[in-house]
């Protein structure tokens, strides 16, 4: 079992930034494809970035060149830089995990996480 809690999240004025961070608890999470997802009130749930254990990283379109992830293997730990954000942004923020030496194509698909945290608030005013 796995067990995920972020932190980070917060308010910040349009073109400012973020850091949400990801713990992993339980087993350890160096085999697994790990992600970030968002979903904001009345839209689905949208992936917004992954990275396998060999750091291979993807990005949706909307966030290529704004965001960073990266993880710490040797703690377990997932981050998300998010830089030049924008209201479009505002959303509740989900780190997410699943077994797979690689995050496959449908790396944004959220049914394909067993394991997620319970979230963090992300609010971009303008």
């Amino acid at each position: 079992q796995v067990q995920l809690f972020e932190s980070g999240g917060g308010s910040v004025q349009t073109g400012g930034s973020l850091r949400l961070s990801c713990t992993a608890s339980g087993n350890t999470v160096i085999a697994y494809c790990m992600g970030w997802f968002r979903q904001a009130p009345g839209k689905e749930r949208e992936g917004v970035a992954a990275i396998d254990r060999f750091g291979s990283s993807r990005y949706a379109d909307s966030v290529k060149g704004r965001f960073t992830i990266s993880h710490d293997n040797a703690k377990n730990t997932l981050t998300l830089q998010m830089n030049s954000l924008n209201p479009e942004d505002t959303a509740m923020y989900y780190c997410a995990a699943v077994k797979s030496l690689y995050c496959s194509s449908s790396w944004d698909v959220s049914r394909i996480f067993p394991y997620w945290g319970q979230g963090t608030q992300v609010t971009v005013s303008s």
